[in-house]
């Protein structure tokens, strides 16, 4: 088989991959104290003392598709409170999507009928399996709303953070946010827990994602969504062996639909980035 999934289940599981994210990030007993730690190491300046996740009300921004966000309410060691909003999301037009899902995070905190538009600061974090910057050797970016000439911010309230995964090299010497991003988007296949991850916040990743830890529900959830994802990986590699075009690009479709990393969709079709995109 070509595609470099584990024939098996693996010891750890692809956490970046739809339903488990939200699992790692927000549904386990360890989750709240993990995404704190995490929080810390990509928003230093805040000073962040606790966090609660915001209830995920019926905004959906597109109806559509699968939305993989974890909203996070934060307050700093002054009491201040601000939003935070994680993305996994691997659709095309990344950015444009990422200031348009913004605004609802923005819109969720002035009541109906406020008088004034004051509303806590907003972060928006986008975790990508994708670079997005390829001429560009960092894999955290931060942006906000500045002056094109002098640089003066416009405004504190609204910051843009991307985690570019791919561009995350592992070894124990490298810094934790990096390592722990190179975790995250290999954890499917470490056997253990390299030596030298020995920080609380790799600790809790890698405990998220043992699948000896599943339900037994869970476990044939995730199975099941690995088989799939070999599946419709495998039919690209027979449709390009075939030179079957209008299926690579059906094939190519359903994926992109289905939210599955243009990186992939990529690799395994032979399409580019912008052809997936045009899709």
């Amino acid at each position: 088989m070509s595609n470099n999934y584990p024939e098996g289940p693996g010891v750890y599981a692809d956490v970046l991959l739809d339903d488990w994210f939200k699992r790692s990030f927000q549904e386990q007993p360890g989750s709240e104290r993990m995404m704190l730690l995490f929080l810390r190491e990509v928003i230093p300046e805040r000073n962040i003392t606790k966090i609660h996740y915001a209830p995920q009300e019926k905004t959906n921004q597109n109806p559509e598709k699968k939305s993989i966000r974890v909203d996070v309410e934060c307050f700093d060691d002054a009491g201040r409170r601000f939003v935070v909003e994680i993305q996994r999301d691997p659709q095309a037009y990344f950015f444009d999507r990422a200031i348009f899902n913004s605004t609802f995070a923005i819109q969720r905190q002035l009541s109906r009928g406020a008088r004034s538009y004051r509303f806590p600061p907003v972060y928006f974090i986008g975790i990508t399996r994708f670079s997005l910057h390829k001429n560009d050797n960092r894999y955290l970016y931060r942006y906000s709303i500045k002056d094109d000439q002098t640089g003066e911010q416009m405004t504190d309230d609204l910051h843009y953070i991307f985690l570019e995964i791919p561009k995350c090299a592992g070894g124990k010497d490298r810094p934790l946010i990096e390592k722990f991003g190179h975790a995250l988007g290999n954890l499917w296949l470490y056997k253990s827990r390299p030596q030298g991850y020995d920080e609380e916040l790799l600790q809790l990743l890698f405990d998220s994602a043992n699948i000896s830890k599943f339900t037994p529900q869970e476990k044939i959830k995730y199975d099941n969504d690995m088989t799939t994802r070999r599946d419709i990986l495998n039919q690209i590699d027979f449709a390009r062996e075939e030179g079957a075009a209008n299926k690579i690009l059906e094939i190519a479709r359903a994926m992109l639909a289905d939210g599955v990393d243009i990186s992939l969709i990529s690799k395994y079709s032979g399409l580019t980035k912008d052809e997936i995109a045009a899709l």
